[in-house]
């Protein structure tokens, strides 16, 4: 059993695939703690505002397992995999950290993930588990948000509500 923090997002039909996304999750893992969902502005391409939030679950997967039940869970809500890596999308789910493990894995499974580094990733986390230490540095989650440079005018906090 493991913890693991996901970074949930979409900008099609974004309130009905992350409502679907957190039914999934709570139905597969029980108890899930959601951040406040945030609106967030496509990042590497040109398309609508994305909805973005993070989760913490506690696992029985490891983080191979966990990795291609979300991958799963995004194919259910119609992700296409055949378009370009940052294009718009119904549902994208990642782990960014898993316990303390610090991997390298298929695809694109890497831990830390290295999109922590935009605002859409570290401010629900940071709302979630500010103390929390990423692994291979002695920073904290709040204390990495208090340096990022849209911390001085964060994400608009969106309506929706996921737990």
């Amino acid at each position: 059993m493991g913890t693991a923090w996901l970074s949930l997002g979409s900008n099609q039909d974004a309130e009905a695939n992350l409502l679907a996304a957190a039914d999934a999750l709570r139905e597969r893992f029980g108890a899930v703690r959601f951040s406040p969902v945030y609106r967030t502005p496509a990042v590497g391409f040109e398309g609508p505002d994305f909805l973005n939030a993070a989760a913490v679950i506690d696992s029985d997967l490891d983080p191979y397992a966990l990795n291609d039940w979300l991958h799963a869970l995004e194919d259910r809500q119609g992700r296409r995999r055949d378009v370009p890596r940052f294009s718009s999308r119904t549902l994208d789910i990642d782990i960014v950290f898993y316990d303390d493990l610090v991997l390298k894995g298929p695809g694109n499974l890497e831990l830390p993930r290295p999109e922590l580094k935009h605002a859409f990733v570290l401010k629900p986390l940071a709302d979630l588990s500010p103390d929390y230490r990423v692994p291979g540095g002695d920073a904290t989650l709040a204390a990495l948000w208090a340096v990022h440079p849209e911390a001085a005018s964060p994400p608009a906090v969106d309506a929706l509500a996921l737990g």
